[in-house]
């Protein structure tokens, strides 16, 4: 029996770190991976047990009642692998986005596009009123895609509002943390102080994340108790919308360079017609299918575990 929840807290800890990664990269959703890997619904309702009964138990029956009400050691398996992933793996994922933009974007393409099937298959009994909240979620998706970026501020309530922010957009599938921080222009200054293991801006922007998403997994529970077709019907419609976000081919309208890097302010997409038969056209393509097909695995893995 030991073995086995080890297990589980090991495949937990894998989870929480595919999430950390997706949340680094601009565009993809630490929420799309926890929705697809089984674990969304648990999640919301492990971080609204986080409030005054909990603190009670604590008080009254102590820390054990306490930690089992949370869920602590799931939260802990999880949240330690995002945490893991976000300072081990930021630097290479920034490598990435510097260096193999297309073959990064390929595989959350692929892995992406997949989500949208697994969760339209999680809606059932479809009604006309579903049809229209993925229309909305798809236009609020693309909206926020189209907004212009702002400067970069280094002020601590901005910061600490960024976090919010960010953290609220991290739980929703399709809707990118990260883009959202890109948006607001801490993005740059976040990350580098993750580089940099500045503690005291790390420290700020945690206190927003915990603060926003106290609040908004409230929120985001309870329309999924009272609207579960209309909320999963959103949440699909801003999946697809973040597909052109993330499309792996775009041509630079304008950029300006900040700490001798260059931040993209506006793109638009492109085919790769005049690449055709480039080996990076076939790697990008075997890395969507890849993407695709690991959705379908999580699937089954989940099934499994259910079963």
């Amino acid at each position: 029996m030991q073995k086995k929840i080890d297990r589980n807290y090991i495949i937990l800890f894998l989870k929480g770190m595919a999430m950390g990664a997706a949340d680094v990269v601009p565009g993809v959703s630490g929420g799309t991976i926890a929705f697809i890997s089984g674990i969304y619904e648990e999640l919301l309702e492990s971080i609204n047990n986080i409030n005054l009964k909990a603190l009670k138990k604590w008080k009254h029956e102590g820390i054990r009642s306490f930690w089992t009400h949370i869920n602590g050691h799931f939260l802990t398996a999880l949240f330690l692998g995002i945490g893991v992933s976000v300072i081990s793996l930021a630097k290479g994922i920034s490598w990435l986005l510097s260096h193999e933009t297309v073959l990064l974007w390929s595989f959350f393409f692929g892995l992406v596009l997949a989500s949208v099937v697994f969760i339209g298959k999680s809606i059932k009994n479809k009604k006309p009123a579903d049809y229209i909240m993925a229309v909305i979620g798809i236009a609020v998706a693309i909206g926020i895609g189209e907004l212009g970026v702002v400067e970069n501020s280094q002020q601590p309530l901005y910061l600490f509002l960024s976090g919010a922010l960010a953290i609220c957009a991290m739980i929703l599938p399709g809707i990118s943390g990260a883009f959202i921080l890109v948006l607001l222009g801490s993005y740059e200054p976040i990350l580098n102080a993750v580089h940099q293991r500045d503690l005291l801006i790390i420290a700020t922007v945690g206190a927003g994340c915990i603060i926003g998403l106290a609040a908004f997994s409230r929120v985001l529970k309870w329309t999924l108790n009272k609207f579960k077709n209309q909320t999963l019907s959103i949440l699909m419609g801003f999946i697809i919308g973040s597909l052109s976000k993330i499309w792996p081919w775009k041509e630079v309208v304008s950029a300006k360079i900040v700490s001798d890097k260059e931040i993209v302010l506006a793109s638009k997409n492109v085919f790769p017609w005049d690449f055709l038969g480039d080996a990076q056209i076939m790697a990008a393509a075997l890395l969507a299918v890849f993407g695709f097909s690991l959705i379908f695995i999580l699937e089954k893995s989940a099934n499994k575990k259910t079963t």
